[in-house]
């Protein structure tokens, strides 16, 4: 996986995670619990935005965020718009941080402890960017259960990559 690779991808995908969240018909939708899903639209786009800001932004990027990985899953009632913003943010450390990854820096072991373990940078993020489609497609359904009016937002689009 080469950082071409890496920013591709994790782009693309931050790139659809607001186009998700603005096909909310509704800010009140975004926040809107449903029987058996334990996490709504709003919860998970925090979540990732906090997720990538904290370990490419922080951890690589050492631009000193800090993580509040309580408020990702505590926070209700914020606005299309607010998330947008932080998605953006989290874009843009991914921005800066992904095109000086050098080959030395994917080969060797991530610089914190994860789960107990060192684990090979490339590896832990192709592992963020599994976690990010997997989130982005459980917000797909969430806003499509709650809104089935709000139509496609052209969540993985080849034409990005």
């Amino acid at each position: 996986m080469s950082p071409d690779d890496l920013h591709a991808v994790l782009v693309r995908d931050l790139r659809a995670l607001v186009r998700e969240v603005s096909a909310y018909p509704s800010d009140a939708q975004l926040w809107q619990e449903l029987p058996g899903i334990t996490n709504t639209g709003g919860t998970l786009a925090l979540h990732l935005a906090g997720n990538i800001r904290h370990f490419f932004g922080s951890v690589l990027g050492h631009n000193g965020t800090e993580r509040d990985r309580e408020r990702e899953f505590n926070a209700r009632g914020l606005t299309r718009a607010a998330i947008v913003a932080e998605v953006e943010l989290a874009l843009a450390d991914a921005d800066r941080v992904i095109p000086a990854l050098t080959a030395a820096t994917l080969a060797g072991p991530f610089p914190i402890e994860l789960a107990g373990r060192r684990i090979q940078t490339a590896r832990f993020l192709m592992h963020l960017c599994s976690h990010l489609a997997y989130h982005l497609g459980q917000i797909d359904y969430h806003r499509r259960l709650v809104a089935p009016e709000s139509g496609r937002a052209m969540t993985m689009s080849m034409t990005e990559i």
